[in-house]
């Protein structure tokens, strides 16, 4: 192949993780090791005052770190959230942020970590082109992330999702030191997560290897760990929904969440573009409103990945090519609960333009297989109600 046919590309890989059941004993041990005394913990307000979250603080505390909480919160976490945790941050004098919990916790907690010694606004950082070099890179807190789902690997990601309150518009921080310096994924914490949550998180995790194994870019790397994840979450989100004690099933679907973070560096797509605007206007479930928009694009995007998803068929044990795995997948959000369409989740079609205008702006676009606009992505939305 000659130089000017070899592909080039920037690929990043993530940092350490303690992996196992038993793990959070840890905690205090990983903060110390990032030179924390004072870290805030940071959590949402549903997992404030359960066990997994008071025994974490504790376990802080007994490693001899002045550790205090912050659950201010809200499932799609807001700059009004940013502001009260830096300002809980500031307050404690705290030097360094345990992220813990879903999606919203960690990322949150990222951000904490990350503005906390900023002097520009959030919105100054969104994940476009350069933008992340405005920030003073060492005024960054160390964080140890703490995963309590197995569906955002935003645990093993350089950024976070905020949402603007006046806009309603989900924004992507980015930043590489935003990476958590330490991982703890003991798949214990996620034992108590009831079956809607562990379906919905886990739908995320296989959708976030799905879109980028279809992603046109190149990085044969993710490709390959995409590939895996799904296989894992195909043998074991079953059985964590149907037994949440299985914690061979938890610990199986914890590694693949970690991985569809991994691999998604390769691209996202269609369905996370459409799903960001109905979780932001909405307020619902991300990953459960994934899974409840997938099969329209996987229609959609057929003509360009009918290949690619014959071979992930093959590798999955689905028999049919691309009709077998589109069955697969519609038969397995049927088996999770997950509703049909968008109208079982609240949607109307009040703000279809409005939505169709903003998955448009969505980065995850840039990975899809086939090319988006407004107009097809008004009419994915009206597929799926």
């Amino acid at each position: 192949m000659s130089a000017t046919t070899s592909p080039t590309a920037h690929w990043s890989y993530p940092t350490a993780i303690r992996f196992g059941a038993g793990r959070i004993a840890e905690v205090a041990e990983a903060c110390a090791a990032l030179g924390m005394t004072r870290p805030l913990l940071v959590t949402d307000a549903g997992l404030a005052s359960l066990p997994i979250t008071v025994r974490a603080l504790e376990g802080l505390k007994g490693g001899g770190l002045d550790a205090t909480l912050f659950s201010d919160v809200q499932p799609n976490p807001t700059e009004a959230n940013l502001a009260a945790g830096i300002a809980a941050y500031r307050a404690g004098g705290h030097d360094g942020v345990v992220a813990f919990g879903g999606g919203s916790g960690l990322d949150l907690g990222k951000l904490i970590a990350f503005m906390q010694g900023q002097t520009r606004p959030v919105w100054d950082f969104e994940d476009i082109g350069d933008w992340w070099t405005r920030a003073d890179a060492e005024a960054i807190a160390p964080i140890v992330a703490v995963p309590t789902t197995a569906g955002t690997g935003s645990e093993f990601g350089r950024a976070g999702v905020v949402t603007n309150s006046e806009t309603h518009v989900k924004t992507i921080i980015f930043h590489p030191r935003m990476l958590p310096g330490i991982v703890i994924c003991d798949p214990e914490l996620t034992v108590g997560l009831p079956p809607i949550l562990t379906a919905g998180t886990g739908m995320d995790a296989f959708i976030h290897s799905l879109e980028a194994y279809c992603s046109p870019h190149y990085h044969p790397m993710s490709q390959g760990i995409a590939l895996e994840a799904m296989r894992l979450i195909k043998e074991n989100l079953p059985r964590a929904h149907s037994d949440g004690k299985d914690i061979e099933a938890r610990a199986h679907m914890m590694a693949a969440s970690g991985m569809g973070a991994v691999a998604f560096q390769k691209g996202l797509g269609a369905i996370h573009a459409l799903a960001h605007p109905v979780g932001a206007l909405y307020d619902t479930h991300h990953g459960t409103t994934n899974a409840c928009i997938m099969p329209a694009v996987l229609r959609f995007n057929r003509p360009a990945i009918e290949d690619r998803i014959d071979r992930l068929a093959a590798y999955l044990g689905i028999a049919g090519g691309f009709d077998g795995f589109l069955d697969y997948v519609t038969g397995l959000r049927a088996a999770l609960g997950i509703p049909d369409s968008l109208t079982d989740m609240g949607v109307d079609g009040a703000r279809l333009d409005e939505m169709a205008a903003m998955a448009a702006d969505d980065p995850s676009c840039g990975g899809n297989p086939l090319p988006l606009d407004a107009d097809i992505l008004k009419g994915l939305y009206e597929a799926c109600l």
